[in-house]
Parts: structure tokens; C-alpha cells; sequence
């Protein structure tokens, strides 16, 4: 899937809510993609988009070309034959996100005949139970009959994944599907993630503010701010070399990344409002490497070192590893 100048926007009663401003983003065949963020980066609009997802208050522009079909603009009827089949997605709350009304096994053949009406009942069932089984749940074929409400945290999200993959998607959207889950389920949603993967062959774009979680499962990382691209490239090179004072700023406030006897360090400021971001590069407020250049124009998104490892900052070169900010 390739996303290629993306703008989102919204009409709110207190005026015009940019979202995301010319985001441009692929996703590739078995890898998995880490888009990270603070709340509001634009992440999960990016991808709502994509699908069609969003609200009648969005205004949508740019290109999403998935096997060489352009999604951007195409009528929701159109878009049900991608949806669930080519370009799937984990919903970041299972708990809202599934039908408390109706049996999980239910939901999940409810999804498999939106693209298969010609399987027969039985072997639609059978597929549920099977899937249950592939992400881990036990004694699938009592489970299967089960409401949303008799799982547990875990469970609900392993019932989303297996409703998610029941058609093999190319592409399988995850939306922080870890966020409300303990640290030991969430070594196990995980850990069903990359086995998913490993036995469809499909691509994970995974949404998260969790830097931790990236540098478990990803291959590559798109970190956005303020609706924008601030830097990609592979887990090694932005983990080890990140370019973007905002990159180094994640790292630095996150438990266990930080060196052996550095204290966190948070992020200065708050994040803009997107009602009416600052000019230039909307970090600038809160990054202790701006200067005048910054606060007039917006830095391109630029490849600064092999491997396209690329990053918007004018200063790129000047940013060093964690802790320290400047070389």
C-alpha cells in the first residue's frame, strides 16, 4: 500500500482541524510498519482514511493506492470489497468495537460471508473455531458460542485479531491493540501478531505511542508529529541514530531505553493544536535546537544517512543518541 500526499481535515464549530498535512507512507510485503506518536499526531486518521472510516466532516485529499487501486474518494460500496479482505483492521478497544448482542463466533462468520457468501454455514463455523485457535484462545469450540462480554481483556482482543484475519488480508492494520492490556497480555498479543503474520504473509502497520512495543516488533518506523512525517527509517538505525529531536525526546522519556544512570526526560510544552499549528515545523515550540529557519519554513522530510534513513529536521546531522540531544 502506498499513501502519497495525504491531507485530512476537519470542520468543527470552533473552525478548520487539520489532522494530517501531506503524510506519505508505504507499506511493504511481510514487514511490519511502527507508526508512533503522541495523541493527535494523526496516526489513526491516516489509516481511517484509507479505509473510509472517517466521519462526513472530514475532507480528504491525496492518493492511497493499494494493487494499484486508488481508495482515496471511492464511494463506501466500493470500498467494502478492500475492506476486510485486502486491507484489514484491530480496533484499539475490542470491547466497544465488538457487538455485545451477539456470540463471537457469530461476528467472525458474519465477517468471513460479507466476502464469501457462497461458503457453506458449516464450513464458515468451522473456520471461526480454527481461528480462534490460531490466536491462542482455549477450548475455541466452547468459546466460539460465547458472548464478548464472558472473554477477558486478552481474549476480546485475540476474538478481534482472529474476526480481522479471517480472509487473509495483504494488509493488517493494528490501532495500539496493546494500550488497555497488562504488560504480560500484552507480550502475548504480540507474540500472536508475528505468528499471524509468519503464517499469512501479510503486512502489519502497527499504531502506537508505545516505543517499547516498536522496538519489539517492527522492522521499520514512521514516527509522526502534528500530522506530519518527522522521521523514518529501519528500528535500528532511529533507535540507535534517531535524526529528529522529537525522536530523541520519545527515547528519552521511555522507561527501559534510557542508559543506565540518566533520568527520564520528558518533552518540553504540549503538543500544538491543530486548529492553528505553529508555522514552520510545528515542533519548534518545544525543540532546543530551533532556530529562525525553523520557525519560518517547514523542513522537507530528507534522507540523511544509508539505508533511507530520512528525517524533517534542518538539523539532522546535529542530533546525536540518547541521552544527549546535541553532538
Amino acid at each position: 500500500m502506498s499513501i502519497r500526499d495525504l491531507h485530512v481535515s476537519f470542520r468543527t464549530e470552533e473552525g478548520i482541524v487539520t489532522a494530517v498535512r501531506g503524510i506519505n507512507l508505504d507499506v511493504y510485503p511481510g514487514e511490519v510498519l511502527g507508526i508512533v506518536g503522541e495523541s493527535g499526531s494523526g496516526k489513526s486518521v491516516t489509516m481511517l482514511a484509507v479505509l473510509g472510516l472517517l466521519p462526513r466532516s472530514a475532507t480528504i485529499t491525496g492518493s492511497a493506492i493499494y494493487k494499484g487501486k486508488q481508495l482515496i474518494g471511492k464511494k463506501p460500496k466500493e470500498l467494502r470489497s478492500v475492506r476486510g479482505a485486502g486491507i484489514a483492521m484491530i480496533f484499539q478497544d475490542p470491547l466497544t468495537a465488538l457487538n455485545p448482542t451477539h456470540r463471537v463466533g457469530n461476528q467472525i462468520v458474519e465477517a468471513i460471508q460479507a466476502h464469501h457468501p457462497d461458503m457453506s454455514k458449516h464450513a464458515m463455523a468451522e473456520r471461526a473455531v480454527e481461528l480462534l485457535d490460531m490466536v491462542g484462545i482455549p477450548r475455541p469450540e466452547l468459546r466460539v458460542n460465547q458472548y464478548p462480554h464472558e472473554f477477558s481483556g486478552g481474549m476480546r482482543q485475540r476474538a478481534m485479531i482472529a474476526m480481522s484475519i479471517a480472509n487473509n488480508p495483504d494488509v493488517l492494520i493494528a490501532d495500539e491493540p496493546t494500550t488497555a492490556l497488562d504488560v504480560t497480555i500484552q507480550a502475548q498479543i504480540l507474540e500472536v501478531l508475528l505468528k499471524v503474520q509468519q503464517e499469512t504473509n501479510s503486512a502489519i502497520a502497527f499504531i502506537t505511542h508505545d516505543l517499547g512495543v516498536i522496538a519489539r516488533i517492527a522492522t521499520r518506523v514512521h514516527v509522526m508529529y502534528a500530522g506530519r512525517s518527522a522521521e523514518i527509517g529501519t528500528v535500528d538505525d532511529v533507535f540507535e541514530q534517531p535524526r529528529h529531536p522529537y525522536t530523541v525526546g520519545l527515547l528519552n522519556s521511555l522507561p527501559g531505553l534510557v542508559a543506565a544512570g540518566h533520568r527520564l526526560v520528558p518533552i518540553g510544552g504540549s503538543p500544538p493544536s491543530m486548529l492553528n499549528p505553529p508555522s514552520g515545523c510545528a515542533f519548534h515550540p518545544r525543540c532546543p535546537l530551533a532556530e529562525d529557519v525553523c520557525r519560518q519554513e517547514h523542513p522537507p522530510l530528507r534522507v540523511v544517512a544509508e539505508r533511507e534513513h530520512r528525517s524533517a529536521c534542518y538539523f539532522a546531522e546535529r542530533v546525536s543518541k540518547k541521552p544527549e540531544l546535541v553532538s
